[in-house]
């Protein structure tokens, strides 16, 4: 399993309709193969950084299962129209403890 970690920063003001927008977005990307969970999260200090957590059975999944199909435009076009800028991507793994 991998994380998906997506750093998002919003335009000022567009907040509360990107909230919206990803309400609608998360059934298409919960609906991907391979996708485990998806969490979207909201800076306290910060109220104009979310940070979307995805976790998927591998890299390979995010990547072929769904960044590389239409429903990752679909899912683009609802939430893009809100970015700042383009979202900060990362995958991790976890650490034994």
């Amino acid at each position: 399993m991998v994380l998906e970690v997506a750093l998002i920063d919003v335009l000022p003001g567009h907040e509360d309709d990107f909230a919206a927008a990803y309400a609608q977005a998360h059934a298409i990307i919960v609906a991907a193969e391979g996708c485990r969970s998806v969490r979207m999260t909201r800076g306290v200090e910060s109220p104009s950084r979310f940070v979307l957590l995805v976790e998927w059975d591998s890299v390979q999944a995010h990547e072929e299962n769904f960044r590389a199909t239409e429903a990752f435009g679909k899912w683009r076009a609802l939430i893009g129209p809100h970015f700042a800028g383009p979202p900060r991507v990362e995958h991790f793994v976890d650490v034994p403890a």
